[in-house]
């Protein structure tokens, strides 16, 4: 998993409340277990027509938010289904950090797995960064995974609680499989002791 340490980037507004797992990426495009290749349906229904032409108005779709890697949506992002492959799409689409007054609990948690920062800021917060995100690619929001902060295009600083343990993961770019490594030595040693005490085994 790539590690996340600070990010500044353009910042798609997405005031629309409660976006869904469905929402985010369908059910059709849920056959795979592949992580790549889900970023082309992101927000499908929201991005194309039934004919599969871009619908101008969606931000996304916009020349300004065509390379968004931060979100500022709406409250209660990420609810509906618990399905991981939300935030495979949100990630293969170029998007690291969301931005929002609060999450779905299971999409929050596969967010860090995944290498996403989910930041919770209070309402008024969330809506200076929203207007600042409506400026369009002029306008460069600044994450510091380390310090906690987010900053504004225009300088204001807004700090945000992050579990720590959440937080190591991510700055040191581990998902589960990773965090089980980091203990290899551990378990090699217990290996080879059992081995020793019940070879029969």
């Amino acid at each position: 998993m790539e590690k996340f340490t600070t990010l500044s980037g353009i910042a798609a507004p997405m005031p629309l409340l409660n976006i869904d797992t469905d929402m985010i990426i369908p059910k059709q495009f849920l056959k795979t277990i592949k992580r790549s290749g889900l970023g082309a349906n992101l927000f499908d229904e929201m991005r194309f027509d039934r004919e599969g032409n871009e619908i101008s108005d969606f931000v996304l779709n916009q020349s300004a938010y065509r390379s968004a890697e931060i979100l500022v949506a709406g409250d209660n992002f990420g609810c509906g289904s618990s399905r991981e492959h939300a935030p495979w799409a949100l990630l293969d689409f170029g998007v690291r950090c969301v931005v929002s007054t609060s999450f779905a609990d299971i999409f929050y948690n596969n967010c860090f797995k995944n290498g996403i920062l989910p930041i919770v800021l209070p309402a008024e917060q969330v809506a200076v960064l929203m207007k600042d995100a409506e400026k369009g690619a002029n306008a460069r929001i600044a994450v510091d995974l380390e310090a906690q902060t987010v900053s504004s295009s225009d300088g204001e600083v807004f700090s945000f609680e992050v579990d720590s343990h959440k937080k190591h993961c991510l700055l040191n770019g581990l998902d589960d499989i990773g965090q089980t490594l980091e203990k290899v030595t551990a378990i090699d040693s217990f290996e080879a002791t059992a081995s020793q005490a019940r070879p029969w085994v």
